[in-house]
């Protein structure tokens, strides 16, 4: 099969999948879920690319694992979290619902969409590497390795330090463990690990073009749905503790100075 039809065949997998999940969330009336489909959708990328891409089976294997790996910790956290309020919606897009009317459902039916082809886009470092004939693994395969495991164990510990709290201190502001040093850790090892697979695609032809996708999540993160988006929730939900919390802690980046 060749790298062309692969691609077109990721973008309509992924169309169909968020198609399938936009018919859910229009019944249900809760945009929320698309989040966690849109983190599944990694491993379905992962999983195509290992049975159609002719690349090294080594290199392969390795890419694929940690995509599928990776998507379906998220996914699953997201799924934990958005079930156990299914009936809400999430702040968020309870906000979108409200600017977009009273054409909201079609919005959303594109912006599903939208969703989708951002999987395949972002995906640019995992078909690279997957479709790399070379033998040998290099420096960039094993650093990107070494990062991503760092990545995924840090916005596992963030997203179960999130949870626990939350348990036991309903509308408090998170503030213990790594969320004591940045607003959004989680966010910060998700982006993280956007750089490791763009690292590990610096080892295959064109892998350059793997850059891409880290700046495109940053970007999401810092301008559009990440922070901004998250932190204008928090500051509805929760005020003045809010602002003091923004205060005390860097926005993104653990450790790093909070503006003052």
């Amino acid at each position: 099969m060749d790298n062309l039809t692969i691609v077109l065949l990721l973008i309509v997998v992924c169309g169909m999948i968020m198609a399938m999940v936009w018919g859910w969330a229009h019944a249900i009336h809760n945009a929320g879920v698309v989040d966690i489909f849109w983190s599944y959708n990694f491993p379905v990328i992962g999983i195509l690319l290992l049975l159609m891409a002719g690349g090294n089976h080594i290199r392969k294997y390795l890419i694929c694992s940690m995509v599928i790996i990776a998507g379906i910790r998220l996914g699953t956290h997201l799924l934990f979290r958005v079930s156990a309020h299914l009936d809400t919606e999430d702040g968020r897009y309870q906000q979108l619902r409200k600017e977009w009317a009273p054409h909201a459902d079609k919005k959303f039916f594109w912006f599903f969409q939208f969703q989708g082809l951002s999987n395949v886009l972002l995906s640019i470092p995992f078909i690279i590497s997957a479709l790399n004939h070379k033998t040998a693994l290099g420096i960039p395969e094993y650093t990107g390795i070494v990062l991503w495991a760092i990545s995924v164990t840090g916005e596992a510990i963030a997203d179960r330090q999130l949870h626990l709290f939350k348990n036991k201190n309903k509308g408090l502001v998170c503030n213990t463990g790594l969320w004591r040093y940045s607003r959004h850790p989680n966010y910060f090892f998700e982006w993280m690990m956007w750089v490791s697979y763009s690292v590990f695609a610096l080892g295959s032809p064109y892998g350059y073009l793997g850059v891409i996708s880290p700046l495109i999540i940053l970007y999401l993160l810092l301008k559009v749905t990440g922070i901004p988006a998250t932190e204008e929730q928090s500051l509805r939900s929760k005020g003045e503790a809010y602002k003091a919390y923004q205060r005390s802690t860097s926005a993104f980046i653990p450790w790093f100075p909070a503006r003052q």
